[in-house]
């Protein structure tokens, strides 16, 4: 028998067309019922009863598919499992209850790993290297899945490259943004406890206000950051969630803030926690108080592989994609982790303009994916694959 004319991956394409029903409707059932990170135990389940093969769990509720030969490289391609805790309020007739919601993506994500699985397995030994089809857990929350398994069974299982595709709604329908060098930034929390002395409101000479201390140090931090760091650097701090007192007028014993820094360069990322230190304890004395800080390191910056990146650009115009402008953000996102692990490759899948697609940012309530974005998904993740494989 004569080999195949048509290009791999116009084959590959081409069977994954073939997929795209059941893989809706996966999406659908996916999205109907999320799970929050650390309990995908019905999404994980879900997903390995449609896998062409036997998936092996990892991480605790994670699932790992190889497929292809049995021996010799592998590249692993990476979707999510979680859900995050939102409320949604898209009004589509699979809409999740309960208060949890795929809002960033996630349930596309795996249907369109299912879809390309069982299209690779069609090829099989025709495959320039293995597919590992990792079904990760725990993206959105900590202790990060992706930390799990770059330190366990991904680890054991020593892919060349790992690769994955995510939707962005901030990018054109049709456009694929794959850039090289840092994309994504870390993602560090903090917490800043400050402790004063009690008082009532009308004697505040009598107390230490740990209130107008934490507001000082607020308002401090996001004014040294823009005098400690070059102001070309990627970098932010957001203070989100403030606590203090019971009542109107009384000075309390306590104040606390919690938050985020965000860096593309690891020394900014050094820098950001110096200062956070600093301006939080020097501030603190300055009012008579105490603060005590807790820093939870978390995903380090996400670096793209030049090599699959470059491969992979030069593949997009044959999956029916388009280069998008070069995309890099202070987002994070916990397949960093992978980059200890193997050369890594993230591309991020537009929405905007798509047919009947309402714009909202990821984690919006009322942030519905199209289901035709599964197939966008599906080959993005086809055209990663093949570039980390060598493939041209």
């Amino acid at each position: 028998m004569p080999p195949p004319t048509e290009p791999l991956l116009t084959r590959l394409i081409g069977l994954l067309e073939l997929e795209l029903p059941g893989a809706i409707e996966l999406r659908h059932r996916l999205h109907a019922h999320p799970e929050l990170a650390h309990a995908e135990h019905a999404t994980a389940a879900a997903v390995a009863e449609r896998l062409p093969v036997a998936a092996t769990t990892a991480a605790g509720t994670g699932r790992i598919a190889r497929i292809g030969p049995a021996d010799g490289a592998a590249v692993a391609v990476r979707a999510e499992l979680d859900g995050v805790p939102v409320a949604e309020r898209t009004g589509a007739c699979f809409s999740a209850g309960g208060g949890v919601m795929h809002a960033c993506g996630h349930d596309v994500h795996m249907a369109a790993l299912v879809a390309l699985a069982r299209a690779a397995d069609v090829l099989c030994d025709e495959l320039p290297a293995a597919l590992l089809a990792v079904f990760q857990p725990s993206e959105e929350a900590y202790p990060s899945g992706a930390q799990a398994l770059a330190d366990g069974e991904l680890l054991a299982a020593a892919p060349a490259a790992v690769v994955a595709a995510h939707v962005h709604p901030g990018l054109a329908w049709g456009q694929v943004a794959v850039d090289a060098g840092t994309v994504n930034a870390s993602c560090d929390a903090f917490e800043i406890t400050v402790s004063g002395r009690p008082s009532h409101g009308a004697y505040p000479h009598h107390g230490r206000d740990p209130v107008l201390a934490l507001a000082a140090i607020v308002l401090a931090l996001h004014a040294q950051l823009g005098r400690r760091l070059d102001p070309l650097a990627a970098a932010s701090l957001t203070v989100g969630v403030l606590e203090a007192g019971s009542a109107e007028n009384v000075i309390p014993g306590t104040a606390r803030a919690r938050g985020a820094l965000r860096a593309h360069d690891p020394a900014d990322r050094r820098a950001m926690h110096e200062l956070l230190a600093e301006v939080a304890e020097g501030t603190a004395v300055a009012h008579g108080c105490e603060a005590r800080i807790e820093l939870v390191p978390g995903e380090p910056p996400l670096e793209n592989d030049p090599g699959i990146v470059a491969r992979a650009r030069e593949l997009l115009p044959r999956a029916g994609f388009a280069a998008a402008p070069e995309w890099r953000s202070t987002g994070s996102d916990d397949f960093a982790f992978y980059g200890a692990l193997a050369p890594v490759a993230m591309a991020f899948v537009g929405l905007d303009g798509a047919e009947g697609f309402e714009s909202h940012p990821l984690h919006h309530p009322q942030l519905l994916v199209p289901d035709r974005a599964v197939s966008a998904v599906a080959r993005a993740q086809a055209v990663l694959y093949l570039a980390a494989a060598g493939y041209d």
